[in-house]
């Protein structure tokens, strides 16, 4: 590879999922449709990681490879202009580390060179322009020579993105304010020009490779088709791209047949300007190529970006129109779907792990569930995005509920097999003097009445009893009352009287614990109404968090909008085009109103 630009790939990170040896086929452009390919997705699928995606388009054997090449830090992988076979038309894709940006993945789109005269289908052509412009974070457009009226006409394809693209899902939508809106989700835009062989001036002043971009894409006053043309194209780049770079490149090398295999020329034999140039634009990219984001700051991953590939080509097949609010919504539902799933598994294996049941009290199982219910909350409002409706939170909510409901009831009938095993071991000497009839003796009642009250205070001292402990002790007195009533009235040695009084007083004790074993199950009531109202607190105000963040994002979306247009504007009229900058004064009003 070429070493100003060579970077050691990082193995230990997640990056490296994401290094690939070669660039691979990600949609092929046939005839009749597109074809996403499945192993390319199975690569972005296992990207976890924000993407930095960079695509080339350009008319074809214009140099897009070899430049993209030189960003993958390699002399060969995408196929460069005279050796492309027909059957490998479409997008091409490379995954590397990202040089510059640790946890991010650098993902490289070459598109087949536009206006080959070979191919059948010149609406094709516009499709892969519009792929590359959708899924790119910066898009590059390569030219040769200069930024003339020649080179804009040929740049059409950006005129028919308003008829290939629409920004909203919904009908009704003016062109005009769908167009504008695109400057919110469309990527940054790189002019490069090969074989460049003007001297940067104007008017006798050096101005900038961007200067000279921008002064080409002045309109030109008149009505001829040509010009017409061209200024479309114009006005186009203006609106749609509001971030703009040039880079001029000299020619590479001044042998003729050097230039057929640039690959195989060794770097220090290409012109000392073109290695400049060159290596210039490679550090632009690594430096100011931002991540994809979608509307509203939505980063996109390895996967979402492979979802949008699914979801644009579908529309395209079917010969819809690929829009970015329905991309968007098809996105937020798999991921929502997925997030409420991760959070939920996240729930209840922390559950498991942290809860040793039965539980001492309730309240213990409710502490550890809150706990385990806020982070899996804020898993899901991490991994989850646009849900307006709460649909998805509900969702949440809901599995949550059930699952806690789960290990409430696991609770209670962990503490009932542990309590009855307990009692049924410290009850077996009383149950055997009865059996043998050790009571059934005068003055037997208070030896009996002694070895139950020993069973009782031997059971207060197990530790660890659970929520169940007073309903199993109750439940174990109530089949005692019986023997108890038996052994009573066939003690000789106690008086009527005697007996009516014991009688009373087991039937206040038996009264007594019921009302404990109520008052527990009241206050276990109390607790829980508690918890659900703390956790509906604590959620409201992580959602509101998330919402603010995103309102804030959404608002800082409008600002960079309404001054994009604002510029526009300014600019239409410096050129001296009234109308045309009048016409912006409905769109900036729409969009003040929105703010």
């Amino acid at each position: 590879g070429s070493p100003s630009i060579h970077f050691k790939i990082p193995m230990d990170t997640m990056a490296s999922e994401s290094t690939m040896k070669a660039p691979i086929c990600l949609v092929e452009n046939l005839k009749e449709q597109m074809v996403v390919n499945p192993k390319a997705l199975q690569i972005l699928k296992n990207i976890s990681q924000p993407v930095v995606v960079v695509a080339i388009a350009g008319l074809y054997r214009t140099g897009k490879s070899y430049l993209m090449n030189r960003l993958a830090g390699h002399r060969q992988g995408f196929s460069l202009g005279s050796t492309v076979r027909s059957e490998t038309k479409g997008i091409w894709m490379w995954c590397m580390p990202h040089p510059s940006k640790p946890n991010q993945t650098l993902v490289l789109l070459d598109t087949e060179g536009l206006g080959d005269v070979e191919k059948g289908d010149p609406k094709n052509d516009s499709w892969i322009f519009a792929l590359a412009v959708l899924l790119s974070s910066t898009f590059v457009y390569n030219s040769m020579h200069i930024i003339n009226h020649q080179a804009l006409e040929q740049l059409h394809y950006v005129t028919e993105l308003t008829e290939l693209i629409k920004a909203k899902s919904s009908p009704g939508m003016d062109e005009a304010g769908s167009a504008t809106d695109f400057a919110s989700f469309f990527p940054d835009f790189v002019w490069t020009v090969w074989d460049f062989s003007l001297e940067l001036k104007l008017n006798e002043s050096v101005i900038t490779e961007d200067e000279y971009l921008e002064n080409a894409l002045q309109l030109i006053p008149g009505n001829n088709p040509k010009i017409h043309n061209s200024n479309m194209a114009r006005e186009c780049i203006r609106r749609f791209f509001p971030k703009r770079k040039c880079f001029v490149f000299d020619r590479p090398t001044s042998n003729t047949k050097d230039l057929l295999h640039l690959e195989e020329v060794p770097v220090y034999l290409l012109e000392r300007n073109f290695r400049v140039k060159s290596g210039n634009f490679c550090s632009y990219i690594f430096t100011h190529a931002k991540t994809k984001t979608l509307t509203e700051g939505i980063t996109v991953t390895g996967n979402r970006l492979g979802m949008m590939v699914v979801t644009y080509v579908d529309a395209i097949n079917s010969g819809s129109v690929p829009s970015l609010e329905n991309a968007v919504t098809t996105l937020a539902q798999r991921e929502n779907s997925a997030a409420v799933q991760r959070a939920a598994d996240h729930y209840s294996q922390q559950m498991a792990q942290r809860v040793r049941l039965p539980t001492d009290t309730l309240q213990e199982l409710l502490d550890v569930h809150a706990a385990c219910e806020r982070e899996a909350v804020a898993i899901f409002v991490e991994h989850s995005f646009k849900d307006d409706t709460r649909e998805f939170h509900k969702q949440l909510m809901a599995a949550i509920e059930k699952k806690k409901e789960e290990f409430m009831l696991q609770n209670e009938e962990a503490s009932v097999k542990y309590c009855q095993a307990k009692l049924k071991r410290l009850s077996e000497p009383l149950l055997e003097s009865v059996l043998r009839g050790t009571f059934s003796v005068p003055g037997g009642h208070k030896l009996y009445l002694e070895a139950k009250k020993k069973v009782e205070q031997d059971y207060e001292l197990v530790p660890r009893k659970g929520v169940k402990a007073n309903e199993v002790l109750q439940s174990f007195l109530n089949q005692q009352v019986v023997t108890g009533e038996s052994i009573l009235q066939s003690d000789k040695a106690l008086t009527a009287g005697e007996k009516a009084r014991a009688a009373e007083r087991a039937m206040k004790e038996a009264a007594e614990q019921e009302m404990l074993v109520q008052r527990q199950k009241q206050e276990e009531l109390e607790q829980k109404m508690q918890a659900q109202e703390r956790s509906f607190q604590e959620n409201i105000a992580q959602l509101k968090e998330k919402m603010e963040r995103e309102q804030e994002d959404l608002m800082r979306e409008h600002e960079r909008t309404l001054e994009h247009k604002l510029q526009l504007q300014e600019q239409l009229l410096n050129e001296g085009f009234q109308k045309k900058s009048q016409e912006l004064n409905k769109e900036i009003y729409q969009l003040k109103k929105q703010m």
